[in-house]
């Protein structure tokens, strides 16, 4: 019967503990337009965008086998990544802590204790020791003093109860800060794939620009000769051998800028994917080109974008975690009921202790209740709703910003495209003219002063197509990174699991 009735208690207990107080978390749905404007905007020469679905790996549009590896290598070994894994092992670590809040503890004790009760004095002080048996007194006084041995065993257990579930909401609150962890951990993925695509485009613009000068330099090395050639016959002045060879150092001095520039790239590049700044030190060769751009860039609809953007992701996270918060403080208003009980055995000599004559135990339930806190229960709660509301408030920024970020690459794409189509066109006029200005050069029909005006308009185009184009390959990456792929089906850190660190596998 007693068995009984301690069963039906915890159902009881367990029927009760199904009630929750607090808001319960909806995922919010924020106005998003049908499509993207800039979706409209197509340039002759320039990528159009589509609403086909983003590729998720969108680096491979470039058709780049050394960006491919570079990304690889960045998404296995990069710090910062690594660090964000372990930040999602504590995330993990944090619920497991919290779910056992709401199951039974048991401990378990042993003790031994050597005791002299020191009643001798306490019966002195009550002058029990003077009455009319003296020795009698004496004697039990004295086997009251003899030091005792007493020896202990028990165990002891604890549950308390979450009648209004405020362990159960902060489970809730603790597994909405673990997936915030993830979603941070794949938004760090998306800039860091970026970053690595961006510098290595600075990079191979930094080899185009550098190439570019020196055949430039190379170039203008024969016309200095030429005009050297002319002095000698009295066919050019000394203005004419002056302004060539000014020009030579001039192009000569623009050299060590893109030589920094390339370094600079490469070093970032080699950190980036966890190395030592010289650990790329030859990779790339000396020359290389930009990548061509795809031909076609699927953006997908604004609908998708919170589904795919992890930083979005993590500010729902945050969101239901301070929903979840609430709950808990609501929760602290109202009383905790636990059910507690200690079982043990205790004696006095070690060869008794076993026996079950020697057990002791208690079990009850307590109840405390809240009554008087100065406020601080109800300012908690106030609190709780208050961050609440902001964690709504930066959701819905950070959709805004996500769509701002969107519409200002399409825009940038486009306005690109028209830019470098006129800077192609500027530079095959200019070298048509420079062409045909050299020749007239050798055949003595105008002055160097005309050929060198045409020359330096020539580098100056060639130099900001090369921008242009680096402009033009940087913006989309932007783009790419506004629309928030890169993430999907990446394994957490070099094929780690998040809840074995170690890889021990226990």
């Amino acid at each position: 019967m007693r068995l009984a009735r301690i069963l039906a208690d915890c159902c009881v207990a367990g029927v009760l503990t199904a009630c929750q107080v607090g808001p319960k978390f909806a995922p919010p749905q924020p106005p998003l337009p049908d499509q993207y404007a800039g979706v409209q905007h197509v340039a002759d020469g320039g990528p159009a965008p589509s609403t086909d679905s983003p590729a998720s790996f969108w680096w491979q549009q470039f058709h780049d086998p050394e960006l491919d590896r570079l990304e690889e290598r960045a998404a296995a070994g990069n710090l910062d990544l690594q660090a964000a894994f372990l930040r999602i092992v504590e995330a993990r670590v944090q619920v497991q802590s919290a779910r056992a809040q709401g199951l039974p503890s048991l401990n378990a004790s042993a003790s031994y204790t050597r005791e002299q009760l020191g009643l001798a004095g306490i019966l002195k002080s009550q002058h029990v020791n003077g009455g009319a048996a003296p020795a009698t007194t004496e004697a039990l006084i004295s086997s009251l003093e003899t030091p005792v041995n007493l020896y202990q065993l028990g165990f002891d257990a604890s549950w308390e109860l979450d009648l209004f579930g405020k362990v159960r909401r902060s489970v809730e609150a603790a597994d909405a800060r673990s997936v915030g962890a993830v979603e941070s951990r794949n938004d760090l993925l998306v800039s860091l794939e970026a970053e690595v695509a961006q510098d290595y485009f600075q990079l191979r613009a930094g080899q185009m620009l550098r190439q570019i000068t020196a055949d430039q330099i190379a170039a203008q090395r024969e016309i200095a000769d030429l005009t050297q050639d002319r002095q000698q016959h009295g066919l050019a002045g000394e203005a004419d051998v002056q302004s060539a060879r000014a020009q030579l150092s001039t192009l000569q001095s623009e050299l060590p800028p893109y030589e920094q520039s390339i370094v600079a790239s490469r070093h970032a590049l080699a950190v980036l994917t966890g190395q030592n700044p010289e650990a790329l030190e030859g990779a790339f060769g000396d020359t290389g080109d930009l990548p061509p751009l795809p031909v076609v860039i699927p953006v997908g609809l604004p609908s998708t974008l919170a589904r795919r953007r992890p930083d979005i992701r993590q500010s729902e996270a945050a969101l239901h975690a301070a929903t979840a918060q609430v709950g808990v403080s609501v929760a602290s208003l109202f009383p905790d009921i636990s059910l507690t009980g200690t079982l043990g055995v205790r004696n006095l000599s070690p060869g008794y202790l076993f026996d079950w004559d020697s057990k002791f135990y208690t079990f009850g339930p307590s109840i405390s209740l809240p009554i008087f806190h100065g406020g601080a229960l109800v300012a908690n709660v106030r609190l709780s709703r208050a961050q609440a509301a902001e964690a709504a408030l930066n959701y819905h920024n950070t959709v805004l910003h996500a769509l701002e970020e969107v519409e200002d690459g399409l825009t940038d794409l486009h306005q690109d495209a028209i830019r470098t189509a006129a800077l192609k066109d500027t530079v095959t006029a200019d070298q048509r003219a420079l062409d045909v200005d050299l020749e007239s050069y050798r055949h003595g029909l105008i002055t160097y002063i005309t050929v060198l005006t045409v020359q330096i308009q020539m580098v100056q185009a060639r130099q900001q197509l090369a921008q242009a184009l680096l402009a033009q390959n940087t913006d989309l990456v932007k783009l790419y990174k506004a629309l928030g792929g890169g993430w999907e089906d990446a394994p957490a850190v070099a094929g780690k699991n998040p809840d074995d660190p170690d890889g021990a596998g226990n």
